[in-house]
This record gives C-alpha cells, sequence and structure tokens, in this order.
C-alpha cells in the first residue's frame, strides 16, 4: 500500500511512524508512507496556502490550488487513490472502514488547518470525508495518524501474529473477551480456571460469552447492529433478567 499525507506540519508525523508497528511495516516494506508539505506547491513568492473567505467571517481557509497541485503530484497513475479529506463532518470512522480502506492501493490523507477548506478542494478532489470524532482538533494531523495506524496494522504480515487483528475489538461486531497471563494467582486475583483447564472448546465458549457480556454492559448499542445466535440470545437473556433482580 502507498499512504500520502498532504500537511503543512510534516514533521509532527515523524516519532509516529518511526516507532512500533508503523515502522516495522515500512522497513518491511508493507507499506510506504510519504508526508509532503504541500506549502511548497503554492504559488506565489510566499507559498501562501490560506485567505480570507468570501462573504467574510471568522478564520482563515485553505485555497485550492495548493491542494489540487498537491494531490496530482502524489497520486500515482495506475491507481485510482481514495483522497480522504479529515473533517469534524465526515462519515465517522471505524473499524468496518478501516478494514475496507485497508484493500485500497493507494490511499491520500489531506490534512487541513484553519476554519477550513476551499468547498472546490471537497467537491472536485475528494472521494472520502471522515471524522474520527465528535470533537474538533486543531488540524487534521492526528486524526490521519489515528487512521493510518488503524489501516496499517490490517495490512497482512504488519502484526507478528495474523490473528490478532481477526479478534481485535470491533473486529467481530463485539468488544474483545478479558486477557490473562501469568502468574494464576496475583495476590490472590485469580485467573478464572476454565482458561487453565486445556480444554479448548470450553475456552473458546467462555471467551465469546464474555466478549458478549463485555459489550453488553459497556457498549449494548454494539448490540442493536449484530444478528446473535440462539446461544448469545440465552446468555443475554439470563444477564438481563438478573440485572432485572
Amino acid at each position: 500500500m502507498k499512504v500520502d499525507i498532504l500537511s503543512i506540519f510534516p514533521e509532527m508525523f515523524t516519532g509516529v511512524f518511526g516507532n512500533s508497528i508503523l515502522k516495522k511495516a515500512i522497513e518491511k516494506e508493507i507499506v510506504d508512507i510519504a508526508v509532503t508539505d504541500f506549502r511548497q506547491y503554492a504559488e506565489g513568492k510566499h507559498h501562501v496556502v490560506d485567505d480570507y473567505p468570501y462573504g467574510g467571517g471568522a478564520g482563515m481557509l485553505l485555497k485550492a490550488q495548493p491542494i489540487f497541485d498537491a494531490v496530482a503530484a502524489v497520486r500515482a497513475e495506475e491507481t485510482r487513490p481514495r483522497v480522504i479529506l479529515m473533517d469534524p463532518a465526515g462519515k465517522p470512522f471505524n473499524q468496518k472502514l478501516a478494514e475496507e480502506l485497508a484493500t485500497e492501493k493507494q490511499l491520500i490523507f489531506i490534512c487541513g488547518h484553519y476554519e477550513g477548506y476551499d468547498e472546490r478542494i471537497r467537491t472536485e478532489l475528494v472521494t472520502d470525508e471522515i471524522s474520527i470524532g465528535d470533537y474538533i482538533l486543531t488540524g487534521g494531523e492526528l486524526a490521519a495518524m489515528t487512521m493510518v495506524d488503524s489501516i496499517v496494522r490490517l495490512l497482512p504480515g504488519a502484526l507478528g501474529n495474523s490473528e490478532s487483528a481477526a479478534s481485535d475489538s470491533f473486529s467481530t461486531g463485539l468488544l474483545e473477551h478479558p486477557h490473562y497471563t501469568r502468574p494464576a494467582d496475583f495476590r490472590g486475583l485469580k485467573v478464572p480456571e476454565v482458561l487453565l483447564n486445556g480444554n479448548h472448546a470450553k475456552i473458546e465458549e467462555w471467551r465469546q460469552m464474555e466478549s458478549l457480556r463485555r459489550t453488553w454492559e459497556r457498549r449494548p448499542d454494539l448490540l442493536e447492529q449484530l444478528e446473535l445466535s440462539d446461544q448469545q440470545k440465552k446468555w443475554l437473556a439470563s444477564w438481563i433478567k438478573l440485572d432485572k433482580k
């Protein structure tokens, strides 16, 4: 995968892309990540990337010309890249969308600052407007970092264990079950016995049950989107009955 990020603060990405899973994915050539300062594409002596909005109003807007030229420069000719605008008014980012984007050959992220964008960027260049939450950040850089991390870890070979991503919270529609490691008894706090008996069928059943329980307790809204099995419905009904007592 090729990932291009357009930002006027490219130095912000150095630490994130130079460590951990992302660094290893780059070194293994699983992903090619490039951060481009789109200010270098701005016309004029001072390379100005923003201007006042027509009609008045507070703040400055990113001009169309630098963004259009920067996208043209990084766009790979043989691909039809998804051009992603980081925008609080965009579609909410989630695991399903991360999995979809992980199948693309090239992603281009546009990180804005100031009050917003010239609307022609949105209407003529962008394929996806995406938000990582209902709050406002100073710029799109932190949002782009979050998305890139979430997407790259899904690429084949990015994680040491190929099953890790598949069992993550939200990948199955449910939150992930609890995990334990040694010692089995830590200051009187014991690992559930089912995890110690070597019965893999029972262990899998326990994990499925606890995954459902955790989702019901913490994110019941997720259950509205799922088609539960008969066994899951029985577990859920028993917990609801106990909760009402």
